[in-house]
């Protein structure tokens, strides 16, 4: 079983430190919640994580006991960690088909056949409710805010990565969407995958059932536990969590 481990990572950017002392550790086919106040510092630590050369970090990462802390970003992304950012960008002339199959030729080392590659990425939107037309579409170009979190797991199981580290994949996305979404989700963690989730909504419980749940406030990570602790804040919200 792989694992993707942090320990005391501090990441800074613009002069500033936007996370600090940061120790995780995630196997696969685990779901952790990451929840905690606005300006908290949980984007800046999933960019910190993926190499974003606009983020120093220091401290450690590792991916099944390999140190990747200076890898630069499409390495990490060999390796099967995949980042789905809260504002994903729009790709204006790239089908949605060709940018996933680029991405899947370039982790498996080899170029498959693109019809080949569709037909199968097709029966897998199929079998959860995603739009195949997707696939014929510009990336994220014209999609609804629940749409561009459908492609987001689209691309998801078209690539079946090892991590997958989602920034509020259940923020502004309708019933319909969610369910998709969290359904996809449960299925690649069956099939292995170890997950971060980053949200704001303890309301998430209803969809999930996550192995472990972390608070984050002021750049460092107050709290650990498991779904009692979302719970908790859901009745009582995030003010006064502390370490534990």
């Amino acid at each position: 079983m792989h694992s993707l481990d942090i320990k005391n990572l501090t990441v800074e950017t613009g002069g500033k430190r936007v996370a600090s002392g940061i120790s995780l550790s995630i196997k696969g086919g685990e779901i952790h919640i990451l929840m905690g106040p606005n300006g908290s510092g949980k984007s800046s630590l999933l960019n910190g994580l993926l190499g974003h050369p606009r983020y120093k970090v220091s401290g450690f990462i590792s991916f099944d006991d390999k140190d990747i802390t200076e890898l630069p970003t499409e390495k990490r992304a060999a390796l099967g960690i995949f980042l789905s950012m809260q504002h994903v960008p729009e790709i204006s002339g790239v089908s949605m088909l060709s940018f996933i199959h680029r991405a899947y030729s370039g982790i498996i080392g080899k170029n498959i056949s693109i019809l080949e590659f569709s037909k199968t990425i097709s029966e897998r939107a199929d079998k959860f409710g995603i739009p195949k037309e997707f696939l014929s579409r510009q990336v994220n170009s014209g999609f609804s805010g629940g749409e561009k979190k459908q492609a987001e797991i689209l691309q998801l199981l078209a690539l079946r990565p090892n991590f997958a580290l989602l920034d509020e994949i259940d923020s502004g996305v309708d019933v319909d969407s969610l369910h998709k979404v969290f359904t996809a989700i449960e299925a690649l963690k069956k099939e292995g995958v170890g997950f971060l989730l980053i949200t704001h909504y303890p309301n998430i419980l209803k969809k999930i059932t996550p192995d472990f749940v972390h608070v984050m406030k002021d750049g460092k990570i107050v709290k650990s536990g498991g779904k009692d602790l979302a719970e908790e804040i859901a009745e009582k919200g995030f003010e006064g969590e502390e370490n534990s």
